[in-house]
């Protein structure tokens, strides 16, 4: 009688272990999923911002069009990209489209002192520093999710019920371009 005591008590045991490792893998993939909303709230921020950039820097970049052009279609290939490693490199033109944009308005100086230029200039950097801070919370829940789904025992239950690795959200250039100064053509 005490064998069956002890084979039922180890087996509620075994059950409350598999519902407390299936529990926290639900947690995580939430996390995971708030994470990766936070950052597309703030891509959304992005976007929006892009277009009031553009027409405030038209009337001083005439014979800029084609900088204005390529940050135009960058924003709309990044708003249109799907997928994790799309998004990621769709969001890495549309900073260097950016980049670009903001190099060439240094050699206008009546637009670097417009108000509402230098506003939406400093509201664009706010956004990117967000972006980064979104990213970093995104990859940090991405990482404790990885790590559990893939350690042993975990995986075992991860197999069981199918959870999976997600991929971090990768945004910048290499280190290699990341050294590089910007290139200005005049």
């Amino acid at each position: 009688m005490t064998l069956i005591y002890i084979l039922a008590g180890v087996a509620v045991l075994a059950l409350l272990w598999i519902i407390a490792v299936y529990n926290r893998f639900i947690r995580l993939v939430q996390r995971t999923k708030e994470a990766w909303a936070d950052i597309d709230v703030q891509l959304k921020r992005r976007y929006d911002l892009i277009p009031n950039l553009i027409e405030s820097v038209k009337g001083y970049m005439q014979h800029e069009a084609g900088t204005l052009e390529k940050v135009t279609a960058a924003r709309a290939a990044a708003m249109d990209a799907g997928g994790l490693e799309a998004k990621a490199k769709a969001e890495n033109m549309l900073t260097g489209a950016l980049k670009s944009l903001f190099a060439v308005a240094e050699s206008y100086p009546d637009l670097k002192a417009n108000t509402n230029f230098l506003e939406l200039q400093r509201e664009l950097s706010d956004t990117e520093n967000k972006i980064q801070a979104a990213r970093r919370f995104y990859n940090t829940n991405v990482r404790d999710l990885n790590t559990a789904v893939q350690s042993f025992p975990g995986n075992v239950i991860a197999n069981s019920f199918r959870f999976e690795p997600r991929e971090f959200f990768e945004l910048g250039e290499s280190d290699a371009e990341a050294r590089q100064p910007v290139k200005v053509g005049f």
